[in-house]
C-alpha cells in the first residue's frame, strides 16, 4: 500500500507523575527532514527521537513537538556547589565580624543563595528515555496510519487515470494502423492521376509504403508505454517507498508520448496525445505527495 507524505499523529502518556505528549506533522519533501521541538530537560534525547522516527519513514518533512511535565524525582539529581557555598559562608562571616553582628548562618539559608543548589537532569536515567520513545513510537504509528489512508485515496485516483491512458494508447494504435491503409489508397489514387493510363509500378509502390510506414511507425513507443503502465500498476501494490520510482516512470511515459506526437500524421492521434499528456501531468502532481 502506498503512503502519502501528508499526515498527523499524536500520543500521550501519564506515568508516576510524569506526563508526555508528542505531536508529529508531515508534509511533502524530496528527502527525509525531521525537526524536533523538545523541552530543555529532554534535549539530550533529540537524536534518539529522530532515530526512532527515521526507522519508520523514508521521505517527507516532519515537525515533531514534545511536551513534558515531570512532577516526580525520576531523572533528577540534586547537586550542591560546595565550593561556592564555602565562599558564601566565608564572605558572610567576614561581613558579620566587620559590622559587629551575629553570624548565625543556617544551612537552609545558604542553600537558597544563587547557584548553590542545582537540580540537574540525569542523562543516564533510562526510565524517562524508554517512556518518551514509547510515546514517539505510538505517535509515529498514528501518523503512518493516516498516511496510508491518504495514500489509498491517491492510489485509487492514479489507477483510474493510468487506465484512461491505457485506453487512449489502444485508440492511438488503431488510428496508426488505419493511417497506413489510408496512405496506400491515397498514394495509388495520386499515382493514377499522374500516370493516367500507364501501369503502376507495384514494386515502387510497395517501397514507398514501407518508407512511409517506417517513418510514422509508433509500435516501439506503444510497446514501451504498455511496459511502463504495467510497472506503474505493479508499484502501486508495493510496500516500499515508491514516489521517486513513479516519478521516473511518468517522465519516461511523457517522453514516449512526445515521440508519438512528433510522428503523428493524424488529427485523431494528436488529440489523443494531448489527452494522455494532460493525464500524465495530473498524475505527476499527485505522485509528488507519495512517499
Amino acid at each position: 500500500m502506498i503512503k502519502s507524505m501528508t499526515g498527523y499523529g499524536r500520543a500521550m502518556l501519564s506515568e508516576n507523575s510524569r506526563e508526555y505528549q508528542v505531536e508529529i506533522k508531515s508534509v511533502n519533501h524530496r528527502y527525509l527532514d525531521i525537526s524536533v521541538k523538545i523541552p530543555r530537560a529532554l534535549s539530550y534525547l533529540e537524536e534518539a527521537v529522530k532515530k526512532e522516527i527515521s526507522a519508520k519513514v523514508k521521505r517527507g518533512k516532519f515537525d515533531v513537538c514534545i511536551t513534558f511535565e515531570n512532577n516526580s524525582t525520576q531523572g533528577r539529581d540534586i547537586k550542591i556547589n560546595t565550593e561556592l557555598a564555602h565562599l558564601y559562608i566565608k564572605e558572610l562571616k567576614e561581613l558579620a565580624e566587620k559590622e559587629g553582628i551575629l553570624s548565625n548562618i543556617e544551612v537552609t539559608e545558604i542553600s537558597k543563595l544563587p547557584e548553590v543548589l542545582n537540580i540537574q537532569n540525569n542523562q543516564s536515567d533510562e526510565t524517562i528515555e524508554t517512556e518518551l520513545i514509547t510515546v514517539v513510537r505510538e505517535a509515529t504509528k498514528n501518523l503512518i496510519e493516516m498516511r496510508k489512508v491518504e495514500g489509498s485515496k491517491i492510489a485509487q485516483d492514479l489507477l483510474v487515470r493510468i487506465e484512461e491512458i491505457q485506453s487512449k494508447i489502444k485508440e492511438i494504435s488503431k488510428f496508426s494502423t488505419r493511417l497506413i491503409e489510408e496512405y496506400v489508397v491515397k498514394l495509388k489514387e495520386r499515382i493514377k492521376e499522374l500516370l493516367q493510363n500507364q501501369e503502376i509500378d507495384q514494386a515502387r509502390l510497395s517501397q514507398e509504403v514501407v518508407i512511409y510506414a517506417d517513418k510514422c511507425s509508433i509500435e516501439e513507443e506503444i510497446t514501451r508505454l504498455d511496459s511502463h503502465i504495467t510497472q506503474f500498476i505493479n508499484l502501486l501494490n508495493s510496500k516500499e517507498a515508491i514516489g521517486k520510482k513513479l516519478d521516473f516512470i511518468i517522465q519516461e511515459m511523457n517522453r514516449e508520448t512526445n515521440t508519438i506526437g512528433s510522428k503523428a500524421n493524424s488529427l485523431e492521434i494528436t488529440n489523443e496525445v494531448i489527452n494522455i499528456k494532460t493525464q500524465l501531468e495530473n498524475i505527476r502532481e499527485q505522485i509528488q505527495n507519495i512517499e
